[in-house]
């Protein structure tokens, strides 16, 4: 039943297509019976019927033509219905353009999958990550390994994803790329929890060099934790808990005003850092991405630890915002002005003049965006994954993956279907009722840490006492020893009698809010409506008389 339904959805939207395109649309409705010519027809476009348990087959896939272009969808998944507008369109628009742009993209993340190890820790394959097949709907998508040392001119949009220890030969590529007037989307990261490597080795990533010349600094020993934008993780113990560096972003903190982020609503960025504009920048500079104001910056390695908790000993809110992705523009100048670096296997005596075709300049116009999390792109962080009727159907539950979409429709020049793609709502958060939750949070964060304060002050102390001691009296506590204690757990119980509160008068307040919601709309929007009823029938009365 809820496959029918929301056939009978597409089927409607179809026709509106229709409808609205003078002509140029037409609808062909197909049923493939068993061995007929419709159902030859659906196997030879990839529309394969699969098998339900009382053994009929169902086939509900849709296949676009224009000349000698073709379009298919397999399976219309149920899941992805706020993006149908999008997936039609886009399909309208590929078989209307018959050359694909082509995206190159550099990482050293298993984006692209991996074959399997042999090993326990990886017995099977490991498949591409859902970005990659999703860009392939649109793009031609070519991967770079991190050891090359040139970029082919025929790439129109360059994906760097947490580029590690990569070689100075690749990263001079990428400086003669924008120059050339090319445009670049960059993820770094501090800490990327999905880097496979093991124990002590780094899992940051950074481009600082080119960085430099962009004018953008990014330190990748720092990241940012933001109290009004935590994540709830499960911890070891299995408690749950609001990670503050598990940045869960919500629409005001996106940049209205830019294509690429002005109709997103979340975003999950786990351990981010922060991009600022360098001093000395002359290059156009705009935030995409922002933390809230209740935020500061930590160092990353305690990422390694886990846990919100921790952080809340020494949280000090900083005064402004902090930049998780940005959009920077204009013609850069090189970060290689003596020329291409040398290779290891290269000798003194080769490459001492700059190669004919060395850049200094740009030649045109770039623009580059710089994400400071990479983790943002993997499936675990976006997506959920299940089995249905032998098909793989993800759905997708934030907007990580339609701010890279957007991205990189935007710097290939089709900015058209980026609002389309953005309009669909995952979630409609209770604003109300998160707004009373971080003014209760504030509270209780600064009643927290005057207690860990006054814990701290009430130890001095009672090592200052212990220290005038004689010998003799080192198991002995002293009268001034328990008085201050009794100081101190008399503090600790009005402070926790005040934390009670705040937590009771928050539940209060949310239940308030609850219940004027549930009269509006049971009593007072029934009581409306029959108030209405009962004038329009009185006016109709009136009127027949």
């Amino acid at each position: 039943m809820h496959i029918k339904n929301y056939a009978k959805r597409v089927e409607d939207f179809l026709y509106e297509y229709e409808n609205y395109s003078n002509g140029k649309v037409k609808i062909e409705k197909l049923n493939p019976r068993p061995d007929s010519e419709e159902e030859e027809w659906a196997n030879k476009y990839g529309i394969e019927g699969n098998n339900m348990p009382m053994g009929d087959k169902i086939y509900f896939g849709l296949a676009a033509m224009a000349a000698d272009q073709e379009e298919v969808i397999p399976m219309l998944d149920p899941t992805r219905e706020e993006q149908l507008e999008y997936d039609l369109t886009r399909m309208i628009s590929r078989v209307q353009s018959p050359d694909k742009q082509k995206i190159g993209i550099i990482s050293s993340l298993p984006v692209f999958g991996q074959p399997p190890s042999g090993f326990m820790q990886q017995p099977q394959a490991m498949q591409p990550w859902l970005l990659i097949d999703e860009l392939r709907k649109s793009y031609e998508v070519s991967q770079i390994n991190i050891n090359e040392t040139s970029i082919g001119d025929d790439i129109d949009v360059l994906l760097v994803i947490h580029p590690k220890e990569i070689s100075q030969g690749l990263e001079y590529a990428i400086d003669q790329y924008v120059l050339k007037g090319r445009n670049l989307v960059v993820f770094a990261d501090p800490f990327s929890i999905s880097d496979p490597v093991q124990g002590q080795q780094p899992r940051s990533s950074s481009l600082p060099k080119l960085f430099k010349a962009w004018g953008v600094d990014f330190d990748e020993s720092k990241v940012v934790i933001d109290f009004d934008y935590p994540t709830r993780l499960r911890t070891q113990d299995n408690q749950v808990e609001e990670n503050p560096m598990w940045l869960s972003i919500q629409n005001q903190a996106f940049n209205s005003n830019n294509i690429i982020t002005g109709q997103l609503d979340s975003v999950l960025m786990p351990v981010a850092g922060a991009v600022k504009k360098a001093l000395d920048s002359k290059y156009e500079y705009e935030a995409l991405i922002q933390s809230s104001a209740n935020s500061s910056m930590t160092d990353a390695f305690r990422a390694r630890f886990g846990g919100g908790g921790q952080f809340r000993r020494d949280f000090k809110a900083s005064v402004d915002k902090y930049d998780l992705a940005v959009k920077v523009s204009g013609k850069f100048k090189t970060a290689f002005p003596e020329g291409k670096p040398k290779s290891d296997e290269e000798n003194d005596e080769q490459d001492t003049e700059k190669a004919p075709d060395h850049l200094t300049e740009g030649k045109a116009k770039s623009t580059i965006i710089i994400v400071s999390d990479a983790d943002m792109l993997s499936d675990n962080y976006y997506v959920s994954q299940q089995n249905f009727l032998g098909f793989k159907i993800a759905r997708v539950f934030n907007d990580n993956l339609n701010f890279l979409l957007n991205s990189s429709e935007m710097l290939a020049g089709s900015e058209a279907l980026i609002s389309i793609r953005s309009r669909g709502k995952f979630e409609r958060p209770f604003t109300k009722v998160q707004e009373l939750e971080k003014k209760a949070q504030a509270r209780w964060l600064a009643r927290e840490q005057e207690l860990i304060r006054k814990v701290d002050e009430t130890n001095q102390k009672l090592r200052q006492f212990e220290q005038q001691k004689d010998a003799s009296q080192e198991v002995i506590i002293s009268e001034q020893q328990e008085e201050e204690i009794k100081k101190f757990q008399e503090e600790k119980r009005r402070i926790n009698k005040e934390l009670k509160d705040v937590r009771r008068n928050l539940r209060a307040d949310i239940e308030r809010l609850g219940a004027a919601i549930k009269f509006v709309n049971i009593f007072l929007m029934v009581f409306i409506v029959a108030i209405s009823g009962s004038f329009y029938a009185l006016y109709r009365r009136r009127k027949i008389s």
